[in-house]
């Protein structure tokens, strides 16, 4: 059954990497609104003035932390339906908390994209009666994930990891301890390689085909 219209807000940081995980998102549904925000604090009152087919939450915002937007989410409106981009420690703590369980599904923040556009599919057709055990094995199936092969290599790779994660040349030279000069090397070298003109180009690429972890 296709997806009918709706709004999905998506709470992270705007770094190029989640930029193109929402471009993807939007090409696979269409008839369905994304917002991005990095402003956590306001999402209370959005979800308080409308509820969302989904709302995903990237664990990467700290403010406020975590604990503390997960209940006032939850305060604002009980059953949304949340998809939070974690990390595994934290997935132990969340499962002792019964109140939250059958609202919030869980992902590692490093899915793979097929987990990613599985689980939100999931979700959009309101397939809440899956058992606990769906929600683990896809988070054990990211976690496992191998990455694929790349048309770049391993320093490009580098570089272009910490481009989507917004860095600018002169960070990234002192990251990798390499010139600026090289640095702008490596960049027109993942544009050439991959075929695309622009950098928002090649984070959509890099999130579908799964060249960056988040």
């Amino acid at each position: 059954m296709p997806i009918s219209s709706g709004a999905v807000l998506i709470i992270a940081p705007p770094t190029l990497h989640r930029q193109g995980l929402v471009l993807m998102l939007r090409q696979a549904w269409p008839t369905l609104t994304f917002i991005l925000t990095a402003d956590a604090c306001q999402a209370p009152a959005l979800l308080r003035h409308q509820p969302y087919r989904l709302v995903v939450v990237d664990e990467l915002l700290v403010a406020p932390p975590l604990p503390q937007l997960l209940e006032q989410l939850f305060v604002a409106r009980a059953a949304q339906q949340l998809l939070l981009l974690t990390s595994p420690p934290l997935l132990t703590i969340l499962r002792q908390d019964r109140s939250s369980r059958q609202t919030l599904a869980l992902l590692p923040r490093h899915a793979a994209p097929e987990a990613v556009l599985l689980t939100i599919g999931q979700l959009l057709h309101h397939n809440d009666g899956e058992s606990p055990e769906f929600r683990n094995q896809s988070f054990r199936r990211g976690c496992h994930a191998h990455e694929p092969p790349t048309p770049f290599s391993r320093r490009e790779l580098e570089v272009l990891r910490l481009i989507m994660a917004d860095y600018c040349n002169q960070e990234i030279a002192d990251q990798l301890h390499l010139s600026v000069r090289t640095v702008e090397s490596h960049r027109r070298a993942l544009l050439q390689k991959s075929g695309l003109r622009t950098l928002v180009g090649l984070a959509v690429q890099a999130v579908r085909q799964g060249w960056v972890t988040a």
